[in-house]
């Protein structure tokens, strides 16, 4: 038996960075996102033996162990060891995985929350387990931010666990994920609008994090000021996409990217202020660099009679234009007998 999984990607529209701790817990974050038809994808198939075996494409690693190992995290496939630790304690079935990735570490689309996320629900549906979306998700928190100590959101994990469109709030007792019921209309406008440019360049996202952590545990007044206005904005996104407001969705992101900045200087970079002032020179309303910033994939809103002209203007500063659709499943799983 085979089973497989996958878990989309995300785009984040605002709010990014009010969803990481402690801000979290002190005031409170929202984050406006969507899914894309970029996955995770993980396989899983059984063994006649007690080895496990974990196939890598995106770092390219073929990893051997016994099911009797103890796993230690040498910052090789420490992803995976750290759901194999929480979700396989005690087994001693032999097993075969299989993981990759539409979109590269790094990229901005929360691709190493989201091949966590993947993980848990291939081993949750080989093993039957009774876990809800929530429990997945906060399961997948725990593992990047508390067992790894990797530095991060909490935005990503949800997002791939509930896929679609969500405006989510963040706080000290509980996640609330809110689906949002946009009309037909609104998102295939959206889409038509929307433009995702690669920048050619990945980026450690852990390190532009802690800097932003440490800035407000400072109390830096501009990164208070930036950030309790981002969860300001994400509010206001919202409804404008909600009521199919989408000029003014455009102009929002402009000014929550010009917020977004402040939070951290690591977050753009030369590059990406050449390509953004090329967009909004050509006739772009607005835009932000996706995940923690740095590099990854650049966003932007168009007017539909522009966004062939930013295309081309963006490719000829090295951008490389991405097609995709918006993704409403969330994380699936599914047998080959």
């Amino acid at each position: 038996m085979i089973v497989r999984s996958k878990a989309p990607l995300r785009i984040s529209f605002c709010g990014g960075g009010t969803d990481v701790p402690p801000y979290v817990e002190e005031r409170g974050g929202v984050v406006l996102s969507a899914t894309i038809d970029k996955y995770a994808y993980s396989s899983l198939r059984l063994r006649d033996d007690k080895s496990i075996t974990v196939r890598s494409l995106d770092y390219d690693i073929v990893a051997k162990y016994n099911v009797e190992d103890e796993l230690e995290y040498d910052g090789e496939l420490d992803l995976v060891k750290a759901v194999l630790k929480n979700m396989c304690n005690g087994n001693e079935q032999g097993l075969d995985f299989f993981i990759h990735s539409d979109a590269p570490p790094g990229s901005g689309l929360g691709s190493s929350s989201t091949v966590v996320v993947a993980l848990i629900g291939l081993l949750k549906h080989w093993q039957r387990l009774p876990l809800t979306n929530y429990e997945m998700a906060e399961l997948a928190y725990h593992i990047e931010r508390i067992d790894l100590a990797i530095e991060g959101g909490m935005q990503d994990q949800y997002a791939a666990v509930f896929g679609g469109f969500n405006f989510i709030e963040f706080g000290p007792a509980a996640v609330i994920v809110n689906p949002l019921r946009i009309d037909t209309e609104i998102i295939n406008e959206l889409q038509y609008n929307l433009l995702l440019c690669y920048t050619g360049r990945t980026r450690l996202s852990a390190n532009i994090i802690t800097t932003q952590v440490d800035n407000y545990v400072r109390k830096e007044a501009e990164v208070l000021s930036a950030m309790d206005e981002m969860k300001r904005i994400t509010v206001e996104m919202k409804n404008a996409l909600l009521q199919g407001r989408l000029n003014d969705f455009g102009c929002l992101l402009h000014e929550a990217w010009n917020n977004k900045k402040k939070m951290a200087k690591q977050i753009t970079t030369s590059n990406i202020d050449l390509l953004y002032e090329a967009a909004r020179e050509n006739g772009a309303l607005g835009g932000k660099i996706l995940g923690a910033g740095g590099g990854g994939y650049l966003m932007l809103y168009c007017q539909f009679d522009k966004k062939h002209l930013i295309a081309e203007a963006l490719e000829k500063l090295g951008g490389q234009v991405v097609e995709f659709t918006f993704d409403y499943h969330g994380l699936q799983t599914w047998e080959v007998k």
